[in-house]
């Protein structure tokens, strides 16, 4: 909001210099936002007056002025404005001086004609964007003033950011007021003394919707002049607080609106075809606005009709077909008292918005409407003429003002200050507030112009903001270091995203709302938990798995070149448990478990010279996903996985942690890899977040110093027999021969291409050791011949 400084003061004078009075009022809530000059610097321009005038003999438009500045003697001036006439007053440069962008007035010769000064437009004083001219001045101003005084062109514009809750500083007085309460200055009393009623005509006015309007007030002044030229005092103030002068009858309503905080309607007495009624509106009817814009309206905007013909969209803008106009002669002058909820987010719906609107919807002082009527009658009265009616004020449904308490003890607390009780009664009369106090208890009750204090709180904050923010002392607050415990045996997701990260892997966070085709093909649920009102027909339904997300996140980034993609995502996944009922409605209970999911696609390692490139594949997926598992990884167990539908038939496992499903791994259906246009597969993994949480501590053992042995073994086995198992009947084995086997691992799969024989050559490695003593020959070949024993026997290999 754009306030003058030079109106501001006139309701409210503190003795404080711009920039300190900017200094309180933003340290009161009201944030100054900058304070900008009404006209720019510039020096020796004067009042003058034009004396006489004459054709140049040798220029066709220019013209030698004999102007009059105060100087004793009249001063030749060559000008070419169109409007330079006899008699008129219009500022001049005189020699010397300096105007806007640094340019300096001389003694000059235009087409031969001695000039000493220049007349000057109002853009070259730099007060207006557009001249068609001279700034002709008032007649009234004394010749040879300076033209900064004469239009007070010192004044300042106070550009102030409001909080929605504070409507009732939308005014130059409500301005005024924090100002009176911050600094103790005299605060204007206005005269609201009623004008005198010569007619006794009324307009009848029926209000049908009292949860719209609650107080609705009018009077018929008739007889006006709209031709009236509108004062320059008004016409001045109106434009420096951005608002653009129209016509007489215009610029008083908006005058008011601006000094009060008062909108105001005027209606053309002679377009209104019947009574008025208050309503809201029917579904399909329409309004033409003042703005040109023609608008469908609903149920729950509000209309002032007449008859079945809608005249004014209620608290947010009239109507085009009663606008006033110059060749107005009688009026309507209505001001009310418009529910904020009926109003608010009305204009932004029709993609505009109003300085009425603007106020309404945050609230509007309901008590003074009829002072306020009187007010802007006088000006109509004085600017326009007329014979006014009496005033039909009709009360109908007002807010009720609760009393708000605020304890003493409470308002010191919140403060860190011992603001004493005398402090609060003081600050509280200077606000305005009435109040009642008992045992360190004060009693509020909000005034008709604060919509915004509701609870205790609400006068805490009135009470530091004239106490002064900056008066509160700046106190450092002291807080107890408490060693929090540790809980050493749980892992935190934190912790579960560092591991991932230290494993180049990116995380990402993805919609919990997918498609529907990525649930049922690509996750296999034919049943996914569908949204009523999705926010958008793509995203449809709830997840039940982040795989597909990812995948998403992959193509995407394939699609744009990159060779190397590692992401991952830590988010809750979605699916039925059972259904309930509630009421008539059944309600699917949904599960919400957090999972941790991974894709890695492209080269394994980024590019370079040490080592030849080669594309991300299963068992480094694997790998990352046991560092992630930490000391429990040697817990975990890959079972192969033959019927996902994302996942490849051959290249793809069930993940079990002490023998429970806790996820899947695998590489990327070939379907979905044509389907992606990609290159090569990604490697995806699934797990829940419970199983990572769950880690056992780390159990110190003895470290032997004797020194390893190393054996091999090839073993004939079918197709069809898992690698897992053969490792794990040996350590699951409870023979004293194996105890010294420390680690098993397949280093070797070969297969003859020449047999028809359905088994495979499998290679092992075992890596033997002894705590305490150094192993013989005989103890290792009988530890391999209960190793080849214990398959023979149970999966009936044999050996190479």
């Amino acid at each position: 909001m754009l306030v003058v400084e030079s109106w501001l003061r006139e309701v409210a004078n503190p003795n404080l210099n711009t920039e300190e009075l900017a200094h309180r009022l933003t340290m009161a809530g009201l944030e100054v936002e900058g304070v900008e000059p009404v006209a720019p610097e510039f020096s020796g321009v004067v009042v003058a007056e034009i004396k006489e005038i004459a054709q140049h003999p040798n220029a066709d438009k220019l013209r030698i002025c004999q102007v009059d500045a105060g100087t004793g003697e009249l001063l030749q001036i060559v000008c070419g404005a169109p409007n330079a006439a006899k008699g008129i007053k219009v500022p001049l440069a005189m020699i010397g001086a300096v105007l806007p962008g640094n340019f300096k007035i001389g003694k000059g010769k235009l087409r031969g004609e001695e000039s000493f000064g220049m007349l000057c437009s109002a853009k070259e004083l730099g007060i207006s964007e557009e001249s068609s001219g001279l700034l002709i001045l008032d007649d009234s101003l004394p010749v040879g003033q300076n033209i900064r005084e004469a239009l007070n062109l010192n004044d300042n514009v106070i550009e102030i950011k409001l909080t929605p809750n504070r409507a009732d500083c939308l005014s130059v007085y409500g301005v005024a007021r924090e100002v009176a309460a911050l600094t103790e200055a005299p605060l204007k009393t206005f005269d609201f003394a009623p004008v005198a009623v010569q007619i006794q005509d009324t307009l009848k006015v029926n209000v049908t919707a009292p949860d719209l309007c609650g107080r609705f007030a009018g009077r018929v002044i008739r007889g006006v002049n709209a031709k009236a030229a509108t004062p320059d005092w008004m016409k001045t103030r109106l434009e420096r607080a951005g608002q653009r002068s129209v016509s007489a009858l215009v610029d008083i309503s908006n005058y008011v609106m601006l000094e009060l905080g008062r909108p105001t309607h005027i209606f053309d007495l002679n377009k209104i075809k019947g009574d008025l009624t208050v309503r809201w509106a029917k579904e399909g009817e329409s309004l033409e606005l003042l703005n040109g814009q023609t608008v469908a309206l609903a149920g729950d905007v509000g209309v002032i009709s007449a008859g079945d013909t809608i005249e004014s969209l209620a608290g947010i803008m009239g109507g085009e077909a009663t606008a006033v106009s110059l060749e107005t002669t009688d009026i309507y002058l209505e001001a009310a008292f418009w529910y904020p909820e009926a109003i608010a987010g009305r204009a932004r719906r029709f993609k505009f918005s109003s300085e009425a609107s603007h106020r309404f919807e945050r609230g509007v002082d309901f008590q003074q409407i009829q002072e306020h009527i009187e007010y802007i009658s006088r000006l109509v009265l004085t600017i326009c003429g007329g014979q006014a009616g009496p005033i039909d004020d009709q009360i109908i449904n007002l807010p009720k003002r609760e009393p708000v308490q605020m304890r003493l003890a409470r308002c010191q607390k919140i403060l860190g200050i011992e603001v004493a009780k005398e402090q609060v009664a003081s600050i509280f009369t200077q606000l305005g507030l009435v109040f009642t106090e008992k045992d360190d208890v004060f009693t509020v009750t909000p005034p008709s112009f604060r919509f915004d204090i509701e609870i205790e709180e609400d006068l805490i904050e009135e009470v530091a903001r004239i106490y002064g923010f900056d008066n509160i002392p700046d106190v450092a607050p002291i807080v107890p270091a408490v060693m929090l415990p540790t809980e050493e045996t749980v892992r935190s997701e934190h912790t579960m995203r560092q591991v991932m990260a230290s494993q180049g892997y990116q995380e990402v966070v993805n919609f919990s709302f997918v498609e529907r085709d990525w649930e049922e093909k690509l996750m296999g649920n034919k049943d996914p938990i569908a949204l009523l009102n999705p926010i958008a027909s793509q995203l449809a339904v709830m997840r039940s798995g982040l795989i597909a997300g990812l995948v998403a996140n992959i193509v995407y980034n394939a699609k744009r070149k990159q060779n190397r993609v590692k992401v991952f995502e830590l988010g809750r996944v979605f699916s039925r448990n059972a259904e309930v009922k509630n009421g008539d409605l059944t309600v699917a209970n949904v599960d919400q478990p957090l999972h941790l999911a991974g894709a890695s696609w492209g080269l394994a390692y980024p590019e370079q010279w040490g080592m030849p490139s080669r594309q991300v594949d299963f068992f480094d997926v694997k790998k990352e996903l046991q560092n992630l598992y930490g000391n429990a990884s040697n817990q975990l167990q890959f079972i192969p996985l033959k019927n996902h539908p994302a996942l490849h038939p051959g290249r793809s496992a069930e993940i079990r942690l002490r023998g429970e499903v806790v996820g899947m791994i695998g590489e990327l259906h070939p379907v979905w890899v044509q389907a992606y246009d990609l290159n090569h597969a990604p490697v995806v993994f699934e797990v829940t977040v419970a199983s990572l949480k769950d880690q056992a501590l780390h159990q110190p053992g003895e470290l032997s110093n004797q020194p390893v042995v190393i054996r091999d073994l090839a073993i004939w086995a079918a197709n069809t027999l898992e690698v897992q198992s053969l490792i794990d009947a040996i350590k699951h084995s409870r023979s004293e021969e194996l105890a010294i086997i420390q680690d098993i691992n397949l280093f070797d799969i070969w297969k003859d291409t020449k047999s028809d024989t359905p088994e495979r050559s499998l290679a092992f490695r075992f890596i033997l050791q002894d705590s305490a003593v150094t192993l013989e020959d005989a103890r290792v070949e009988q530890c391999m011949a209960k190793v080849l024993d214990t398959w023979v026997s149970q999966f009936g290999v044999r050996q190479r």
